[in-house]
């Protein structure tokens, strides 16, 4: 949805298209557009990204397929873009092939009358125990986001990965990124909220007190302060704590 349509939709749920708003689409539009940053730090559905391998990544400078930058919220996982066994449809798959995967058919066909073939065996099973002993001291894949300077830290024990893929947490600047139904409904609901907050407090700046007519704005105060609430509670009891918050 556009930012014109939470626009209209307001219009719509607050005066049925018949009445009048005392505020303009610029001033709805700044309503909506604060809704989305109170949102913001609740939205938990992740995307995907692939960008060459470095120890240190600026988050700062990537950009899409499409050649949008990408804001990054928060980083939840990354996955080599290559498994160890490499591409099997490139010439180049030899050089992530274990060799146990390999040859494990001379060691369990019976081969052990082979030519150094045992000497082999032991070798790899010292090879195997060494990776133990270092994924033991040193996590792959551990990496560590440093949210102020937008920087994403990676450690790779074993052989360095060409290509590295980040499953993150967007941060959406502007209301017409976000795709997901549930979080557009949020959003919205969230913007008429806060409209009957601020039209409730303008029409309660005043009392008329012999006038013929009197304005819903307690009304609208408490149904937006209500709604205001029972959102924010959601949002807190749904919130998933696996994310960090931004």
């Amino acid at each position: 949805m556009e930012l014109a349509d939470y626009v209209d939709n307001i219009k719509l749920e607050l005066t049925g298209g018949v009445l009048e708003i005392e505020l303009d689409d610029a001033t709805l539009g700044k309503i909506v557009g604060r809704s989305l940053r109170e949102v913001q730090r609740f939205i938990d559905e992740t995307q995907i990204i692939t960008v060459p391998f470095s120890p240190c990544i600026d988050l700062s400078n990537l950009t899409g397929t499409d050649s949008n930058p990408v804001n990054i919220s928060s980083v939840s996982r990354i996955f080599r873009a290559v498994g160890y066994l490499g591409d099997t449809t490139s010439s180049t798959a030899t050089l992530y092939t274990d060799p146990a995967w390999a040859s494990q058919w001379q060691m369990l066909c019976g081969g052990g009358d082979m030519y150094n073939l045992q000497d082999w065996v032991s070798n790899y099973a010292s090879w195997n125990t060494l990776l133990q002993l270092r994924n033991t001291t040193s996590t792959d894949l551990a990496f560590k986001q440093d949210m102020h300077d937008k920087k994403l830290y990676i450690n790779a024990t074993f052989d360095k990965p060409t290509l590295i893929t980040i499953e993150y947490v967007p941060k959406f600047t502007d209301v017409s990124q976000v795709k997901s139904d549930y979080w557009i409904d949020i959003i919205e609901r969230m913007s008429v909220a806060l409209t009957k907050v601020t039209l409730g407090r303008i029409r309660t700046r005043y009392k008329q007190s012999n006038a013929l007519w009197s304005q819903d704005g307690d009304t609208l105060l408490q149904e937006g302060t209500q709604e205001l609430s029972d959102l924010r509670e959601k949002l807190r009891v749904n919130s998933q704590i696996i994310y960090p918050m931004d």
